[in-house]
């Protein structure tokens, strides 16, 4: 910038002066490097893939302004599991004792959210008890023979697959 006189001569012979006032405006230029999770806004435009993006703006003075950015994406994840279990369920710390979905968010190795989901499915366990009076002996599911009174407890499969628990109150007389 600045002000440039230069002196000529006209088409009669005499001088003639040009003066010049100089103002040169500056182009601007700009780098971001930004890491991001799954996607990024920048003036206005999202970016889903990893790369180097440049804008061209007019600054202040009305010059290009050219930003450049140095774009990293990483990339969330998501998992799931399906579970069927028997009264309980310990996921994650937590135990589990209804039917339901279940989600868990952590960080994976590239720093974004891993959502994990659990469809869990719970069966119940199921008590029974018997008092019975027999003469000598008691034959029960044609498996158990018992000679002596007392409280017996057998452990069977119920039709949800889970645990049956059958107590015999028997007296042998």
């Amino acid at each position: 910038s600045g002000v440039y006189t230069n002196t000529y001569t006209n088409v009669v012979g005499c001088d003639s002066v040009a003066t010049l006032n100089l103002t040169i405006n500056s182009s601007n230029t700009s780098s971001d490097t930004r890491t991001e999770c799954d996607s990024y806004v920048w003036n206005g435009v999202s970016y889903t893939t990893s790369g180097v993006y440049d804008s061209t703006l007019t600054n202040a003075a009305g010059c290009d302004s050219v930003a450049t950015l140095n774009l990293t994406i990483n990339y969330s994840t998501s998992s799931s599991d399906t579970r069927t279990e028997c009264d309980s369920y310990v996921w994650n710390g937590i135990t589990y004792t209804t039917s339901g979905v279940y989600a868990s968010t952590l960080i994976n190795a590239a720093g974004c959210d891993s959502v994990h989901t659990l469809n869990l499915t719970i069966k119940n366990s199921t008590t029974g008890s018997s008092l019975v009076t027999a003469c000598d002996s008691y034959t029960l599911d044609s498996v158990y023979w018992y000679t002596s009174s007392g409280t017996y407890t057998n452990t069977y499969t119920n039709v949800a697959g889970c645990d049956s628990v059958h107590t015999l109150n028997l007296t042998i007389n």
